[in-house]
């Protein structure tokens, strides 16, 4: 990817409305400049002097991107190249070294500092007694144009990443067995992604299971995870793998016992209802709530509607879920070499259910999906 590139763009943009801008550790950030972020945890972890750790940036100035020594040293970012670094020591005064990078960009009084959505507070309070009068807005906002539309080298990235999550479930379809615990097949999930390629799971691998037996529920993760999975029932994937900074979202539906017309019925809506929505997805000629509604259209057709619980879609990328959204109500126009994500269900509480999902490219003549393996429903006897 071509960093240098992308940066100089937003450096050009970031001029129309501000007179600087600072990311964090971020999907904005690695998009800037190939810094990676880490796989989350439960709890926070931070440093001494964590809230100036991220990309000071000014028009017509060098970027500087600054870390504490730990991110730095135990990150392995010490020895990285095309961007210039500070790193703060232990014991060093965050505040004198951002003073000192402030000062050679020249602000006017009362600048406009445009951050990145995921900059934490103690960074913008910080930032308000350096910078007396300062104006906020929003850094991601200015950059989210440059990361909606992929090039064809990030959508070859995409690809990839789906061959890594569908390879993996490939893996764990023929692991999968009846009696198994919903956390049995999570695990299984997770350590097949690994395994393939992936940094780890993209979000939280969630399965949505359902059956005259096995209520649906949504949340309750620790609650249910030990719920054993026996026919009938039907196991709703949702999981993704993470490529080279993007990440990936999947869905198929398994059925563990031969399924009853019903819930075939159920399935077939449903691949219908995606293939409705892969074709509106034109660039060019229609926008996102138009996808929506095509596919949406089959399932109420169908009398299923209420079944429908979630927009059809959203766009996807560096993060996992980005604007614009498949829904009503969004009139975002479509252009070629945005990716979103198309997932209609029917999720029935006390009966079967089914999803699918895939990530799609808009294109002029219809959507271009980038995985295309388990179109049938797959039975587990």
């Amino acid at each position: 990817m071509n960093y240098a590139e992308r940066l100089h763009t937003f450096q050009q943009r970031l001029g129309l409305t501000a007179d600087m801008a600072f990311f964090p550790i971020s999907a904005d950030l690695h998009y800037l400049t190939g810094v990676p972020r880490d796989i989350p945890t439960y709890g926070w972890t931070m440093h001494p002097g964590a809230w100036l750790e991220g990309l000071w940036i000014a028009p017509g100035k060098d970027a500087l991107l600054t870390l504490p020594r730990m991110t730095a040293e135990f990150g392995g970012l010490s020895a990285l190249t095309g961007v210039r670094m500070r790193v703060l020591g232990d014991w060093d005064d965050p505040a004198a070294l951002v003073g000192e990078i402030l000062a050679g960009f020249d602000l006017p009084p009362g600048p406009r500092v445009a951050v990145g959505d995921r900059t934490h507070a103690e960074t913008l309070i910080a930032l308000q007694t350096l910078l007396p009068g300062v104006l906020f807005t929003s850094g991601t906002g200015i950059l989210r144009p440059q990361r909606t539309i992929k090039s064809e080298d990030e959508i070859a990235v995409m690809r990839r990443a789906g061959q890594i999550t569908e390879a993996a479930f490939a893996d764990v379809v023929g692991h999968l067995r009846h009696g198994m615990t919903e956390l049995d097949v999570i695990s299984e999930v997770n350590h097949q992604l690994k395994r393939h390629g992936s940094l780890g799971e993209s979000f939280t691998t969630s399965l949505y299971n359902a059956g005259p037996h096995h209520p649906l529920i949504f949340g309750d993760r620790a609650g249910k995870s030990l719920r054993v999975l026996q026919p009938p029932v039907s196991i709703l994937f949702d999981f993704g793998a993470i490529y080279e900074g993007f990440c990936y979202d999947y869905g198929r539906t398994v059925s563990f016992g031969a399924p009853d017309p019903a819930f075939q019925r159920i399935y077939d809506l449903v691949m219908q209802s995606q293939a409705a929505g892969v074709a509106a997805l034109r660039a060019g000629s229609a926008a996102a709530s138009q996808v929506d509604a095509a596919a949406r259209r089959v399932i109420e057709d169908a009398g299923y509607g209420p079944a429908f619980r979630h927009r059809l879609g959203h766009g996807i990328g560096m993060d996992v879920h980005e604007p614009p959204f498949l829904t009503k109500g969004d009139e975002t126009p479509l252009e070629s070499g945005m990716l979103f994500t198309v997932e209609p269900s029917i999720m029935q509480f006390e009966s079967f259910s089914a999803r699918v999902e895939d990530v799609v490219v808009a294109r002029p003549g219809g959507g271009e999906k980038l995985t295309n393996g388990f179109q049938s429903l797959i039975v587990i006897e």
